[in-house]
């Protein structure tokens, strides 16, 4: 009888336990939430991130993490503008110098320079070719320093070595699942191409004089970013981790919006300072070089040489490495957490 009892005594504390690591089960389902769109989703059912790094700090560390390696980031800028000057062209000499002269001459020189400046990065010191061939090919040359960039870092943040030439090889597997992602953002930005074509219709018709119809139109502007802007937010980090070998498009905006929840905010903070950053380097060391331009031309050295046309592309090239480790450090950082 004793045995017995013990047995039945066992039994039922086995099957305490195993109610009890049911019921954490259960518990750890539900902090695995995940948010949908359109549906209240309440704090106690997701968990808090623990700590993400200041926004100088994520600067900083982009900057760091490019000039520490520049061996490998530096050919790869090369090989950027290389296809850009074979694929798309570039600015003749000439014609930079008309845009030049066309400037008005009583302007400061800084001034002027700016004015230079922002008329040449509008055609990005290209040729003057097919608009939907360059955008196609500028679109190409993007994916290939995004991608080899992408496949750079995550070597690097492993503490593993890697050379240009196999990042570039290997680099490209997710090429298609990053052009479904690309598409899926276009499509996320035509409530921002609405608003651009119903702007060029107001001011054509003057309905943004009436202050009544300035209202209605600043309403639906704000309406209009915030849509492109929430949908952005989660699809920019889909472009990173679509990256990851053997991942999908779908699964990528799954995971970005699982990663995003709770960050956008935060995220659009980032993007704002990112921006402001680039506009802050491109003026400080594009301006310099055009009134250096302006100088080496008046004395005749240099007249027909696209010197600011191919300095624009190397910015861009260093601009798109710039961009993809910061967006690619800000999606390591939501990972770990």
């Amino acid at each position: 009888m004793a045995k017995t009892l013990s047995k039945k005594s066992d039994q039922a504390a086995k099957k305490s336990k195993t109610k009890k690591t049911s019921e954490k089960n259960k518990q750890t389902v539900k902090t695995n939430y995940r948010h949908r769109s359109f549906r209240r989703s309440y704090k106690e059912d997701y968990r808090k991130p623990l700590h993400l790094p200041s926004i100088t700090q994520q600067v900083v560390d982009s900057f760091r993490m490019i000039f520490k390696n520049f061996r490998l980031f530096l050919p790869l800028i090369i090989i950027a503008v290389v296809l850009d000057l074979l694929f798309v062209g570039v600015m003749s000499g000439s014609d930079y110098t008309k845009l030049a002269d066309s400037v008005d001459e009583s302007t400061a020189p800084v001034g002027k320079a700016g004015v230079i400046l922002a008329t040449t990065i509008s055609s990005m010191g290209l040729s003057n070719g097919s608009a939907g061939a360059t955008i196609v090919f500028q679109a190409l040359v993007f994916i290939f320093v995004f991608l080899t960039t992408i496949f750079i870092l995550r070597y690097l943040l492993a503490k593993k070595e890697i050379k240009l030439r196999d990042a570039m090889y290997n680099s490209m597997a997710p090429l298609v699942p990053t052009a479904v992602i690309m598409i899926m953002v276009a499509i996320e930005c035509v409530p921002l191409l609405m608003l651009l074509i119903a702007y060029t219709a107001a001011v054509q018709t003057e309905f943004l004089n009436y202050p009544f119809y300035a209202l209605l139109f600043l309403g639906f502007a704000v309406l209009m970013v915030l849509i492109s802007g929430y949908l952005l937010s989660s699809s920019l980090i889909a472009f990173v981790a679509v990256s990851a070998p053997g991942m999908y498009p779908m699964t990528a905006l799954n995971l970005a919006a699982d990663l995003m929840r709770g960050k956008r905010i935060n995220f659009v903070l980032r993007l704002v300072a990112l921006i402001v950053v680039v506009v802050l380097l491109w003026i400080l060391v594009m301006i310099p070089l055009i009134m250096l331009d302006a100088a080496m031309n008046n004395n005749g050295v240099l007249a027909d040489v696209p010197f600011i046309p191919i300095c624009i592309m190397i910015m861009s090239g260093f601009t798109d490495v710039l961009v993809t480790t910061y967006l690619y450090l800000y999606y390591r950082w939501l990972l770990d957490n």
